[in-house]
C-alpha cells in the first residue's frame, strides 16, 4: 500500500468513529448513509475546504502542513500517538521495499538481561521478533518453544505471530483481545515509522492473510505505543496470575526494547512467579 493510501485510510477510519452528537456538531441536513462524520463535517472542523480533505484522503494531495495536520487531529479527536502516526504518514514519500539488516542483541544487553535473574525478560526487536529471553522469560509466555529459537534466525519466534497463530499464546492471556489490540496497535506505529519494511510488509500480509481477527483490527487503524500494561495469565504450569510487562526503550539498540514482566509483592502472582522460577532455573 503507497503512503498517500495509507494516510486516506487512517483518516477514513478515524473519521468513522466519531459521530456528529460525540463532538456536539449538528449534523449536515443530508440522510446519512455510513457511520461517523462525514467528510465535509470534518473540513468544516478543520477549517479546511471540502474539497481539499477529499483529496488528502484520496491521496491526490500534496504535503499537509503541520497547521492542517494539527487542525484535522483536533477535529478527529486523535490522541498524541494518533497524532504523531498522522504526521509521520503525512510527510513520508514513496520508497520501495526494501529488506532491512537482521536485528541482533549485543553483548551489554546480553549481560543487562542475564542481572534478571528471577525477573521475566525478553529483548524485542522493532517487528516483535524475539531476540532474546532469559529462562524465566522463556517458562512464562512461551515454554513450549524451545528456548534457543531466538538464536536461530530460521526459528526466531515473533509475538505477533504467537499471539494470532499458536494457540498456546492464545490460551495464555484471559483476556486475549486487549492484548491482541495493544499489539496491533504498536505495529501500526512501527508501519507508519517505517513504510519501506520489506519484513514487516510480509509479517502484516502474513497475519491478514491466516487471520481474519488480525485483518479486523489492522483494518481499524487505531495506534498505541507498547510501554506497560497489565495482564491476566492463564499459565499451564502455575495457574493464573496478573502480570505487568513494562517495555524500556534500549539505549544502545533504540528499535529494540527490553522486556521486563513483574508481579505486586507479596501476592499470589509473586508466588506463582517464584514457583515458576524454580522450575525454569532447573530445567
Amino acid at each position: 500500500m503507497t503512503v498517500s493510501a495509507q494516510l486516506g485510510e487512517f483518516l477514513r477510519a478515524r473519521r468513522a468513529r466519531l459521530r456528529p452528537e460525540d463532538i456536539d456538531l449538528v449534523p449536515l441536513p443530508h440522510r446519512r448513509r455510513v457511520a461517523g462524520l462525514r467528510r465535509e463535517e470534518v473540513a468544516l472542523l478543520a477549517g479546511v475546504s471540502a474539497s481539499y480533505y477529499t483529496r488528502l484522503e484520496q491521496g491526490q494531495s500534496g504535503t499537509a502542513s503541520d497547521a492542517v495536520l494539527g487542525a484535522l487531529a483536533t477535529a478527529l479527536r486523535l490522541d498524541e500517538h494518533e497524532h504523531a502516526h498522522l504526521r509521520e504518514l503525512a510527510s513520508q514519500r514513496p520508497r520501495p521495499l526494501k529488506r532491512p539488516p537482521v536485528e541482533r542483541v549485543d553483548a551489554l544487553t546480553r549481560d543487562l538481561m542475564r542481572s534478571f535473574e528471577n525477573v521475566p525478560a525478553l529483548v524485542l526487536g522493532r517487528r516483535t521478533d524475539v531476540l532474546a529471553w532469559n529462562p524465566l522469560g522463556h517458562a512464562l509466555l512461551a515454554g513450549h518453544l524451545d528456548r534457543g529459537s531466538p538464536d536461530r534466525l530460521p526459528d526466531r519466534p515473533n509475538l505477533a505471530r504467537m499471539l494470532f497463530l499458536d494457540p498456546h499464546t492464545r490460551e495464555l492471556y484471559t483476556d486475549w483481545e486487549r492484548k491482541a489490540r495493544a499489539v496491533v496497535g504498536y505495529l501500526r506505529l512501527v508501519a507508519g515509522r517505517h513504510p519501506e519494511d520489506a519484513l514487516l510488509a510480509s509479517l502484516v500480509g502474513e497475519l491478514t492473510m491466516k487471520c481474519s481477527e488480525f485483518a479486523a483490527l489492522w483494518s481499524d487503524h487505531r495506534v498505541k505505543p507498547c510501554e506497560a500494561e497489565s495482564y491476566r495469565l492463564r499459565h499451564p504450569l502455575v495457574g493464573e496470575l496478573t502480570v505487568t510487562q513494562q517495555n524500556l526503550v534500549l539505549a544502545r539498540s533504540p528499535e529494540q526494547s527490553l522486556g521486563v514482566i513483574t508481579t505486586e509483592e507479596g501476592s499470589a502472582a509473586q508466588d506463582a512467579l517464584n514457583l515458576l522460577s524454580r522450575y525454569a532455573l532447573n530445567d
